[in-house]
């Protein structure tokens, strides 16, 4: 079996769409999309047509549960431009979204932990940010998950880490389409990818195990840096020409 592992979309159709294509060339057995779909100063619109006709599995991230459940006039501006632009089918499909997916007994799809859509798992919730926890914080933030392979996004950052007492892997395929962020609520953390290209991961099973393999590819992010510019948003902007947090606006 092999699965495509996409994140983090947030409403980047350039991206999606470069990554689209290498999937092809890659002919995965199934694709699995573990969140934040839309949100962003972008495309979502477009976005979440092409998410439409894909019907990938598809965790529901943080934000798109703001945009479902927040009222428009209370959100922030990364999620009220998307949901001022989307339309009554895509809402509609956001709704068809699930907190959590087990593939099989061996896989569980989440976007941030298996309790917490808003926690990271795979960088520290506490103390110093930007780091990975250890193993004792991996194993508590699992709550006696048992799946062998746990996916999960939030964080946008790349990593494929091994629990040595449990034989479990966690995989963070990174952010297709955003990639460098500062978050101040509810808990700070600059997550700066260091690179502009879009990301996903493949994951392999065969007679040994699961193989892991992180994906980095260009796309038009010029494009993308100028579209977030018009649409008021600088820091992002940076963050799709540099891979580097700039300066929200």
């Amino acid at each position: 079996m092999k699965i495509a592992v996409v994140s983090d979309i947030h409403g980047n159709v350039l991206a999606l769409e470069a990554v689209l294509a290498d999937i092809k060339k890659e002919t995965p057995d199934c694709v699995v999309n573990l969140g934040d779909c839309l949100a962003g100063p972008l495309w979502p619109e477009e976005t979440a047509v092409i998410l439409r006709e894909t019907a990938w599995p598809t965790v529901r991230g943080n934000h798109d549960r703001f945009i479902l459940d927040d009222p428009v006039e209370k959100m922030g501006p990364t999620d009220r431009f998307a949901a001022e632009r989307l339309t009554t089918p895509s809402l509609d499909w956001l709704r068809t979204t699930s907190s959590t997916i087990r593939m099989t007994d061996e896989v569980l799809l989440v976007h941030g932990t298996p309790e917490d859509d808003d926690r990271y798992l795979t960088e520290k919730n506490e103390g110093p940010k930007g780091h990975q926890p250890d193993e004792k914080t991996l194993l508590a933030e699992l709550n006696g998950e048992q799946a062998q392979v746990v996916c999960t996004g939030h964080s946008h950052i790349p990593r494929i880490i091994s629990l040595q007492s449990s034989g479990q892997t966690l995989l963070n395929p990174g952010t297709v389409g955003f990639p460098s962020f500062d978050s101040q609520h509810p808990r700070y953390l600059a997550g700066e990818v260091g690179d502009r290209r879009a990301q996903y991961a493949l994951m392999t099973r065969n007679a040994k195990g699961w193989t892991f393999q992180q994906k980095y590819l260009a796309y038009d992010s010029d494009t993308a840096a100028r579209e977030a510019e018009k649409n008021g948003r600088s820091g992002w902007a940076q963050a799709f020409q540099q891979g580097y947090f700039g300066p929200l606006s």
